[in-house]
């Protein structure tokens, strides 16, 4: 536990990070809300918690505005796999713009220091690799992805403005690749989508030759690196990547899978999508120095550990 207890609320609490975000901030003795939509998280999540006297499940949409008390704000809340947001463009938009100005509110009126989680996807298609915080990215703002890319871009915008208008205390992390247990299987992600493929007996499908490159930071490893963000001195805001600079070719990642899951099933390839970014790695230069953090969980171990989660769902 750093310090004394403190009451945190995290947006997005029932996805894939914000219930191990929940759960380690339990372990560290603070009291925690999450408050969620489950437009794309689950309830599911935080079975572990629920029963936590000091844990509070808010059914809650960001672009409503909220009155909490709180310490801390962690603002997760974001449609943030392809599927969803393709399918929900307004939508995504929408939450991440109207819930950063939203939980930016909240965080000016109670005095609460505000955690802005952005993406890797702020870097557009880039020029530069690996991509350093001080790249300002390649986008484009008429690209099917851009109701995310953009969205998140704007966010930023709005925590450093309130950040020198009101001479607020906020973070701001670029989270990569992000995975492990409580994935959702149909989030159209590599990593699920393999998983759930092999477990079905399919072919694994790749687009391209399958040589594009990505990295991938166990969900324990990021939670961790996001706290260190919070808890980091006020004159550091960031932004500040936090993934793994470990690069894997999609073909590789699907040849790990089959063979941890012992399976000889297909490789299939088909044509890469026009927007397909070839290579997605961090510099975490910024994140070694300032934070002492690095990702610690190997890709193998990571991967064991979230095949075990999907080999007990109902698929």
């Amino acid at each position: 536990m750093h310090g004394l207890k403190k009451r945190v609320l995290v947006t997005g609490g029932a996805g894939l990070i914000g219930s191990h975000l929940c759960e380690r901030l339990l372990g560290d003795g603070n009291e925690v809300i999450s408050v969620d939509s489950y437009f794309t998280g689950t309830r599911r999540n935080l079975t572990n918690i629920l029963d936590d006297t000091c844990f509070e499940a808010l059914h809650h949409d960001v672009t409503v505005p909220l009155q909490v008390e709180s310490d801390e704000i962690y603002n997760l809340a974001c449609p943030a796999s392809p599927i969803h947001y393709n399918l929900h463009p307004v939508q995504t938009t929408r939450t991440s713009v109207l819930g950063a100005i939203n939980m930016l509110d909240l965080a000016q009126r109670t005095g609460a220091k505000f955690f802005q989680a952005s993406t890797s996807e702020v870097y557009g298609d880039s020029e530069v690799h690996p991509q350093p915080e001080d790249y300002h990215g390649h986008v484009n703002p008429l690209d099917p992805r851009s109701c995310y890319d953009e969205a998140k871009r704007c966010a930023e915008t709005l925590v450093n403005s309130y950040r020198r208008q009101f001479d607020m205390k906020v973070k701001i992390a670029r989270i990569f690749i992000t995975y492990g247990p409580r994935m959702h299987p149909g989030d159209g992600r590599v990593i699920s989508n393999f998983i759930t493929a092999t477990m079905r007996g399919e072919p694994i499908t790749l687009f391209g030759d399958g040589s594009q490159t990505r990295t991938f930071c166990y969900v324990d490893d990021m939670v961790d690196g996001m706290v260190r963000v919070m808890i980091s001195p006020d004159d550091f805001t960031g932004p500040v990547n936090l993934g793994t600079t470990h690069e894997i070719t999609i073909r590789e990642l699907a040849e790990e899978i089959l063979r941890l899951m012992g399976s000889k099933n297909k490789i299939e390839f088909r044509p890469s999508p026009p927007d397909y970014r070839p290579r997605r790695c961090p510099d975490i230069t910024l994140a070694r120095e300032k934070l002492g953090w690095e990702p610690r969980v190997s890709l193998e171990d990571g991967l064991k550990e979230t095949i075990a989660y999907f080999r007990g769902l109902d698929i």
